[in-house]
């Protein structure tokens, strides 16, 4: 619509309104009156009666030009139209009491200016109320291609709902409102009623011919959403999500907010609160290193670090791809012309210490280490050299130039180990206690499990083997893992470090174990293929059938963060490790194995 046609029609639509609002003063001194004398008609049509109505209807549309709901044009029943019209009520009301007490006008009843406003505003609203929800069921009637319940009526489902509704290409048109909220039985807003819980979804979406569930609980756990995503598929809906409110620009959702349902909703998201002034008070200003800096861990942990506001971030790894990756991440290009971006090899002793003089951090956060567990039960050496000694080669360095916090970054595998990559990481875990005891710093370790989206990641094999054709390979019909988003991850370790104390090592709560063969239900499921089989291979050496966060020797203890534990390793004198750097293949199983405390193991090097 052009410009002078879209303003006229608002000036028009001003316009009505002031005759609208006219007509409920007229209505409402007449009915006060009226009242006041008994139903008295002769009382009540006097030409007094009239010149005093006449009166309020000049003030309120005086004082609605000048200050209230004719001066611009508002969006119907919302807090601001609603507010000009109160204001513009009570300063008409003024007018109305002037002329009674003030200028004697008679005969009025007293009671008249003080009733005939109440009654006067009742109409006002009661007109707008009417008009907005003909008009949303208008719009809503109009809307037949894609026809939507929405579950979720809280804050988020109501604006999600006004919105689709209000914008006529939004594409969707909601037929109902579901929530396991019984107070909010039969609520209605924009003309949607609630219908019902989510075992009413199949009745509710057959009688309403919908085609579409849109879950609108920005903050639900996974669990939640795998069932509500079953529910509406079984029901032949598709299944889209709202993500947090905070994250959707001005807080007002839309059509184009709305995304289908990922892996990540259904395995892994949950809201994470942070303490960020203590994270920020930790890091801010600070000459920060990452190691691993190219992996989906240490990258991440870059883009969050850089939030707040550090001095210096220098990103170290041994693969340059990775790193052109996380600086074009950070920086908008991958240049790699910068002091801050460091190519080197955690095994290189010499490396680790030149980089380190050169750049003397304040806080290292140490991510590098080799991960897949049936490749490092076939080179377990590979496992020694990276993960034990190139750990000890980062402390050994850290500890010349007095860093001051060093966070090592650990593995759920590492409590109770029973396979090369959890003997690994244990000792690192250790080593990193042995430099807490010995070194003025303060040194922590990090440990959580499976990482969503991460590089070899679980998802990415199967995402793989997918589009392939299948079958998914699963290990084992019981196996389960815990699961963390890559940011989820990365902001628990930032708070770990931030309020860890020197030796500990902070354990991050991965909620619950999900079973690895529902991770393949679920990404054949959104493929769409439903032709996919999933084919069992028999435990790997070292795998157990669930994961543990605690060795059964640990004592837990909580923290300042509900989502964070503590615990204590017993530290590993670093002088016994740095003797056998140059440890033949064959002993480095079992030496590791030994020393990470595997208490079904008493052989050495």
């Amino acid at each position: 619509m052009p410009p002078s046609r879209r303003q006229h029609r608002e000036r028009l639509t001003r316009w009505s309104w002031a005759v609208i609002d006219s007509g409920a003063w007229l209505v409402a001194v007449f009915l006060a009156a009226w009242l006041r004398y008994d139903l008295n008609m002769t009382l009540t049509l006097t030409s007094t009666m009239a010149w005093f109505a006449l009166a309020a209807v000049v003030a309120q549309v005086f004082f609605g030009t000048v200050f209230g709901p004719y001066a611009v044009g508002h969006e119907r029943g919302s807090f601001e139209e609603t507010y000009d019209v109160g204001r513009t009520v009570a300063l008409t009301t003024l007018v109305l009491l002037a002329l009674v007490f003030v200028l004697h006008l008679g005969p009025i009843p007293r009671s008249v200016p003080f009733t005939a406003p109440a009654f006067a505003m009742i109409g006002m609203f009661a007109a707008r109320f009417i008009i907005r929800s003909w008009r949303a069921r208008q719009a809503l009637l109009g809307k037949e291609e894609q026809r939507a319940i929405i579950f979720g009526a809280g804050e988020a489902g109501r604006r999600l709902t006004r919105s689709l509704i209000r914008d006529e290409g939004s594409g969707y048109a909601p037929v109902a409102l579901l929530d396991d909220d019984r107070a909010k039985a039969r609520l209605r807003f924009e003309g949607v009623r609630v219908r019902g819980t989510r075992s009413d979804m199949a009745t509710v979406a057959a009688k309403y011919d919908a085609r579409v569930l849109i879950i609108a609980l920005p903050l639900a756990s996974a669990p939640t959403i795998r069932e509500l995503t079953q529910l509406g598929e079984d029901a032949g809906l598709q299944v889209l999500t709202l993500p947090p409110i905070k994250d959707i620009i001005g807080g007002r959702p839309t059509a184009g907010d709305l995304r289908n349902v990922d892996v990540a909703d259904l395995l892994g998201r949950r809201p994470v609160d942070l303490d960020t002034a203590v994270i920020a008070d930790h890091i801010a200003g600070k000459s920060i290193l990452v190691t691993g800096a190219g992996g989906s861990i240490g990258s991440e942990l870059c883009r969050q670090i850089a939030r707040f506001g550090p001095a210096k971030l220098y990103m170290l790894d041994r693969d340059e791809s990775g790193l052109q990756s996380t600086q074009m991440s950070l920086d908008g290009h991958g240049l790699l012309n910068t002091e801050t971006v460091v190519l080197a090899d955690i095994r290189d002793v010499a490396r680790m210490r030149e980089v380190f003089t050169q750049t003397r951090p304040d806080i290292v956060f140490h991510a590098a280490a080799l991960k897949h567990l049936p490749l490092l039960e076939a080179n377990p050496m590979e496992a020694w050299k990276s993960n034990v000694i190139g750990t000890h080669n980062v402390l050994q360095a850290a500890a010349e130039v007095g860093v001051g916090t060093f966070v090592n970054i650990s593995t759920d595998k590492a409590a109770n180990p029973t396979c090369v990559l959890g003997y690994s990481k244990r000792v690192a875990e250790r080593l990193t206690a042995d430099f807490a005891r010995r070194e003025p710093g303060r040194y922590v370790s990090v440990r959580f499990g499976n990482v969503l989206g991460s590089r070899g990641s679980v998802v990415h094999a199967f995402t793989a083997q997918i589009e392939r054709g299948g079958p998914i390979t699963v290990t084992h019909p019981d196996v389960e893992r815990y699961f963390m988003l890559i940011p989820e991850a990365c902001q628990l370790v930032l708070e770990a470090a931030s309020i860890g104390s020197d030796g500990e090592v902070m354990v991050l709560d991965m909620g619950e174990q999900v079973k690895i063969v529902e991770v393949a239900q679920t990404l054949i499921r959104m493929s769409g293929r439903r032709d996919i089989e999933i084919t069992y291979t028999g435990l790997r050496p070292g795998e157990k059938l669930g994961e543990e966060l605690f060795s059964p020797n640990e004592e837990r203890r909580g923290t300042a963060h509900p989502l964070v534990s503590s615990v204590d390793v017993p530290a590993i004198d670093a002088a016994q490790v740095a003797l056998t750097t140059h440890a033949e293949p064959a002993h480095a199983a079992q030496w590791m194995r030994h020393h990470s405390g595997a208490s079904s193991v008493t052989v050495g090097m």
